[in-house]
């Protein structure tokens, strides 16, 4: 080699376990000042180190063809010498990975230089004893991402080439002869072995470059090394550092020592999450953190990484601005686990907002709106005794909320304890409230009003405690006005209260479990409905149910939730229903080409619906073609269940429900009344009519419809507080409304 002085073993073939066979000729060169495999697998084979680029990144005056000249711009030059000298074997372009800085994209070098370094590697399997008695979330980052870096650490390159940061407290003696070395731990020390220490002395720099000490060992002056210390050595001190331990606060410090709980990016494994476990081990023996929720990176709504330079990221302003910290917080709680990549935007947030927040302030404002009315304070009946089944339930529920999510929290398992406090308040509304409307809209203040009163109070203020550390702000906007408003004595913060007791004595798991049946049947009747588009407010005539058991009291519910006249249980869902099992081609095609007929014939042996539902349910069904044995299962199996003519089927699990879709003239014109009175109620709330506001009801324009509201004329005055219907009289005020395919004319005035 023409460039350069070498010394030592150099330009041999040697072993490198990193090489593969499956690259080219399974022969490459190697530059161990520039790259760290290189550098590491030259050591290992007593090769030479010989640097001829300079820190800017020019080749030094050795390389005289190309002395001066950045490296990367030297590459077609360097092909055309090795052509001319001919020592040039092929020539071509290769596309690889090369490292780019992350700010401006420019291509980088690695470069040698000399550093300070901490020995970690003799602390390896402390490191790694430590980190297993951590709690990760997940835990795979203990044994995977994190706990092989420990098992592999290398020693830690502590010292940086910078001004700022904190200075390393290593003097050196100017002697070369003599070349003692201290590190100073403290300004005491500093003072007792410097020579021109001021009292106030700054420990940055320039201050501090200007402190000499006198060696111990030949008397000379020693000076500071000029490096910075690494700024993440300031991060892993931060537990001890924040107390000024060990010069103050130790009982401070012990008492805080070790956190309970940190959470910081996934990328923080070989950054925060590292120094804080190099130096815990080091100094104190231990991690200084028990637990640790590994977050994921959030991305755009597109699942991109944001960039700058992409101009896809989200301004965290505009997002609370438009949709509010609570809907925010909630997203990331719901949308996946934290650990897992999180998409962010406007759209998706809004959605968040639309579900949980709004179905939340809806209970809120229906509760609020008819106190208001009764003028009910729920002070006066903290004695109540509920008796209805209905508010014993979701008294029920609400304990066994309050237990899970406290498990759940206790577990760190954020994600499961929102969608358990989502799931309820889905229940509280479109179950609890829905089903006892009635109770509300009573004139009278009974026991049956009082009793939905007070659930429903207690239900909305230990709610909003156990969701106040999610969505901080629309809870304590609730309590306050809830609680604060009536109570001078409450707690002036719903963050100021203790997390709700459970009372195991109004929990009742069997009460919950038949509940939650009927609600399950009730969610399945309503998709049957969807499927076959026909409205909630069209009576139907029979319910057909899978099981055989159901009390009669949810029977009833249900028939009532559903608009059904009868329900029958123990159902032979396949009189209704079609069934159509076939292979999933893609997957049993590529395992078992040939057999597929045979395939398709075994499984029409079976009986389709027992089929059907344990594949649904996960199960897995064995079959036996050609002596082979072969498992169906959900992957494999395409299976699709569909109402017979005149029936619609939904199914979940074990349980499977049928509607009789079929509309006699009665049943056709009681859809009507209910379309009606719908009609009405949704003029009132248009018009801005209060809710005791009493109106005359005017309709004209089709003589079908009103004969059908003649025949109901007083239970359609009942339902809409219509002190009188007048038919056909000349209005300008008219809105032509569908009434399931008719047109009627309506117009209301507040009496």
């Amino acid at each position: 080699m023409p460039f350069g002085k070498i010394e030592g073993k150099a330009f041999e073939v040697i072993h490198g376990d990193y090489v593969t066979l499956t690259d080219g000729t399974g022969i490459v060169h190697i530059a161990p000042a520039y790259g760290e495999d290189d550098s590491l697998v030259a050591k290992q084979n007593g090769i030479t180190f010989i640097n001829l680029v300079d820190k800017s990144g020019k080749f030094v005056n050795e390389v005289e063809p190309w002395a001066g000249r950045f490296v990367r711009d030297c590459n077609e030059d360097i092909c055309k010498w090795l052509a001319k000298e001919n020592k040039l074997f092929s020539k071509e372009k290769h596309l690889h990975s090369y490292p780019h800085c992350w700010r401006c994209d420019t291509p980088l070098l690695y470069y040698p230089k000399e550093s300070w370094f901490v020995a970690m590697s003799k602390l390896r399997n402390e490191l790694v004893e430590n980190n297993n008695k951590v709690n990760w979330y997940p835990d795979t980052i203990r044994t995977g991402r994190f706990g092989k870096f420990l098992e592999n650490v290398i020693d830690w390159g502590i010292s940086r080439d910078r001004y700022w940061g904190t200075p390393l407290p290593i003097w050196t003696c100017e002697d070369e002869n003599c070349g003692h070395q201290e590190c100073i731990g403290s300004i005491k020390e500093l003072k007792e072995k410097g020579i021109n220490v001021p009292d106030d002395i700054e420990l940055h720099k320039p201050y501090i470059d200007d402190v000499i000490l006198k060696c111990p060992k030949c008397g000379k002056k020693m000076h500071r090394a000029k490096e910075v210390i690494d700024c993440w050595f300031d991060s892993g001190s931060m537990p001890f550092a924040q107390w000024h331990y060990p010069f103050e606060n130790e009982e401070m410090f012990k008492n805080n020592f070790p956190a309970g709980f940190i959470s910081e990016a996934v990328d923080q494994t070989r950054g925060w999450f590292y120094t804080l476990t190099a130096l815990g081990t080091a100094l104190f023996g231990r991690t200084p953190f028990e637990n640790c929720i590994v977050l994921g990176h959030v991305l755009d709504e597109k699942g991109q990484k944001m960039s700058k330079s992409k101009g896809n990221g989200v301004d965290p302003m505009v997002l609370l601005d438009q949709v509010g910290a609570d809907s925010t917080r909630w997203h990331f709680y719901t949308c996946s686990s934290p650990w897992l990549p999180t998409r962010l935007g406007i759209k998706n947030v809004q959605e968040t907002q639309r579900g949980f927040l709004s179905t939340l302030w809806n209970v809120y404002s229906f509760y609020v709106l008819y106190a208001e009315i009764d003028k009910f304070n729920p002070l006066k009946y903290k004695d109540f005794k509920i008796t209805n089944i209905m508010d014993k339930w979701i008294i029920s529920k609400l304990n066994t909320l309050v237990k899970e999510v406290d498990e759940k929290l206790d577990k760190y398992d954020i994600t499961s304890a929102a969608l358990k406090i989502e799931d309820f308040t889905d229940e509280l509304s479109n179950w609890y409230v829905r089903r006892n409307r009635e109770r509300f809209w009573s004139q009278e203040l009974n026991d049956e009003k009082i009793g939905a009163y007070v659930t429903l109070y207690n239900v909305l203020v230990t709610l909003s405690k156990v969701a106040a550390p999610f969505v901080p702000f629309i809870t304590d906007e609730i309590y306050q006005n809830l609680v604060v408003n009536l109570d001078k004595e409450a707690k002036e913060s719903v963050h100021l209260c203790l997390w709700p007791n459970v009372d195991e004595n109004a929990i009742d798991l069997k009460l919950e479990k038949e509940m939650d049946l009927a609600y399950k049947i009730v969610k399945l009747g309503r998709s049957s409905r969807n499927l076959s588009n026909i409205k909630n407010r069209q009576p139907l005539a029979k319910m057909l149910i899978s099981i055989n058991t159901l009390p009669k009291y949810y029977e009833e519910i249900i028939k009532e939730e559903l608009n059904v006249k009868q329900i029958e249980l123990g159902a032979d869902m396949s009189k209704y229903v079609d069934f159509e099992i076939k292979p999933n081609l893609p997957v049993l095609g590529k395992q078992y080409g040939k057999l597929i007929p045979k395939i398709k014939e075994e499984i029409a042996k079976k009986n389709q619906m027992d089929l059907a539902n344990k594949v649904k349910n996960g199960e897995v069904q064995e079959i036996e073609v050609d002596g082979i044995k072969i498992e169906l299962n959900v992957e494999n199996l395409l299976v699709t269940m569909q109402g017979k003519e005149g029936f619609a089927f939904s199914g979940e699990g074990e349980i499977g429900v049928v509607l009789d879709t079929n509309i006699t003239k009665e049943l056709k014109e009681e859809g009507f009344l209910r379309e009606i009175l719908s009609k009405v109620q949704n003029m009132r709330k248009e018009k801005g009519f209060e809710v005791l506001d009493h109106i005359i009801l005017y309709v004209a324009g089709n003589e079908t419809i009103e004969k059908i509201i003649k025949e109901n004329e007083n239970q359609i005055k009942h339902d809409t507080l219509a002190t009188k219907i007048v038919y056909h009289e000349e209005r300008e005020d008219y809105i032509t409304n569908n009434i399931n395919g008719e047109s009627l004319d309506i117009d209301m005035v507040v009496v």
